[in-house]
């Protein structure tokens, strides 16, 4: 339930906007993420989407009808780009808690990586369901905010990254059967979204762009990676600074994205760029990123905004949950009410030190900016990518 208006503060206060507004954005979600999954001792044995869910029930942000529930994608929606085999073992795995060397060598499943849980299907395949519905919902005008969105690291024929399917694939599919032409697909993780830019480095109708750190897992995607002409990468150096994702985006991700002239955008936001996330050392703060997405989903009318990587869950919740409010029109810098604090402060994490948890992570959505100089090295990556 959610808590009267006079508790939330200034979040609460929507922005305002003009009569000739487009259609309300959409959050797209699933009652699956707040069960348990992966196993234990792996980084995404963490709550997050379920996290988000429950800020913006506190604050108010999903009482409006925004809220969509994620379908389960069939086997026959995945065997559109996952291989049928893959599909069945997947399922198998799951249905007897274990994978054998078979698997484990073949499909890359029951691994430290993929572990193989309980559930591990059905939450696989709902990510998928979510994206395709948020892609047929964007096909009718609006943003679709789809945070269990981005598993940007599956293959056709095995598990890859922590990841089982590929659903920002099927969200860019689902566009293209709509009837579009272009669609930009810009990925913000920290890590390079390999899986979704093979899957169309041929494919003239899809641009694909990714800012990931350089010398980062999956240790790929360098500058003058252009997949066949349908890609741009650009892999930035440790400490990445609000300046400089800002310089990249006016300078190249934004430019690109206006000569491209999309139909739709399909992002993928991520949350492990961002400063206090344990497997990345890049140092955004959620600021930026809000800004980032928010330009990129101003390219089109028709919009996608999935979540991705992050592994604080501290700053995984703030960041979502704060994107979520800045896409419908919400303040979402003052204080959080009591009942939000109480959430953040309930989360736990092995892979972050207590006495490394700064008190804004209990208090409110927003980051304090992180600008900075923009080195040379990465002001040199907008000039080089446009003239590829």
């Amino acid at each position: 339930m959610s808590p009267a208006p006079s508790q939330l503060g200034a979040l609460a206060a929507p922005a305002q906007k003009p009569a000739s507004a487009s259609p309300r954005p959409v959050f797209v979600a699933s009652e699956v993420y707040r069960r348990a999954a992966y196993g234990s001792n792996h980084p995404l044995a963490i709550p997050r989407v379920a996290t988000v869910m429950e800020l913006c029930d506190i604050l108010g942000w999903l009482d409006d009808g925004a809220f969509h529930d994620s379908p389960q994608a069939t086997a026959a929606q995945l065997a559109a780009f996952h291989d049928p085999d893959y599909i069945a073992a997947l399922r198998g795995a799951d249905e007897a808690g274990r994978a054998d060397r078979g698997v484990r060598e073949r499909y890359g499943l029951g691994t430290m990586e993929n572990p193989v849980f309980a559930g591990m299907y059905e939450r696989a395949a709902t990510s998928v369901g979510g994206s395709i519905l948020a892609a047929e919902l964007a096909l009718e005008g609006r943003v679709a905010y789809h945070p269990a969105g981005g598993t940007h690291h599956g293959r056709p024929d095995r598990a890859s990254g922590f990841c089982y399917f590929n659903d920002p694939v099927f969200a860019i599919r689902t566009l293209l059967n709509g009837g579009l032409a272009r669609v930009y697909y810009v990925d913000l993780d920290a890590h390079f979204g390999d899986g979704v830019q093979d899957a169309f480095a041929e494919d003239g109708r899809v641009l694909t762009l990714s800012i990931h750190e350089a010398g980062r897992w999956p240790y790929a995607g360098p500058l003058e990676d252009r997949a066949g002409g349908a890609a741009r990468n650009l892999p930035v150096p440790r400490a990445f600074n609000d300046s400089e994702l800002d310089h990249l985006m006016e300078r190249a991700v934004l430019p690109l994205g206006r000569r491209f002239d999309p139909e739709a955008v399909v992002v993928t936001c991520g949350a492990d760029g961002l400063a206090g996330d344990p497997l990345s050392a890049m140092e955004l703060s959620n600021l930026a990123l809000w800004r980032a997405v928010e330009d990129l989903t101003g390219l089109s009318p028709r919009s996608v905004v999935l979540g991705g990587g992050g592994y604080n869950p501290w700053t995984v919740a703030r960041c979502w949950a704060g994107l979520w409010g800045r896409l419908r029109g919400q303040a979402v810098d003052g204080p959080l009410p009591a009942r939000a604090r109480d959430l953040l402060r309930g989360l736990e994490s092995d892979l972050i030190d207590e006495d490394e948890i700064p008190d804004i992570w209990h208090t409110t959505l927003a980051d304090r900016p992180n600008a900075g100089v923009v080195r040379g090295q990465v002001a040199a990556l907008a000039p080089a990518v446009l003239s590829l």
